[in-house]
């Protein structure tokens, strides 16, 4: 199943309380329960203006169908095609 990075342009992001930030989650949480297993959040990076989330979905739209009824932000949806870390310059 394709790998995806979600950009998402949230000014301020960095200065969302735990309270919102676990709001913000039980949405998200509640419109993936809603779209089915195909679709899986991985994890999110909280940053001063931006989260970028990582997720597991069939396709692209099914991506932006989550953020639409979740009423998030989609900037950039990012197919991930390869991984790679330091031991990829091991030989």
């Amino acid at each position: 199943m394709p790998k995806f990075l979600i950009e998402r342009n949230i000014p301020g992001a960095g200065q969302l309380t735990a309270e919102q930030l676990q709001g913000i989650s039980q949405t998200s949480c509640g419109v993936l329960r809603s779209l089915g297993p195909q679709i899986q959040w991985v994890q999110s990076y909280v940053t001063a203006d931006k989260v970028t989330c990582v997720y597991i979905a069939p396709d692209a739209e099914l991506i932006r169908e989550h953020a639409r009824l979740g009423g998030f932000p989609a900037d950039a949806v990012l197919q991930v095609h390869t991984i790679i870390d330091p031991t990829t310059s091991e030989a």
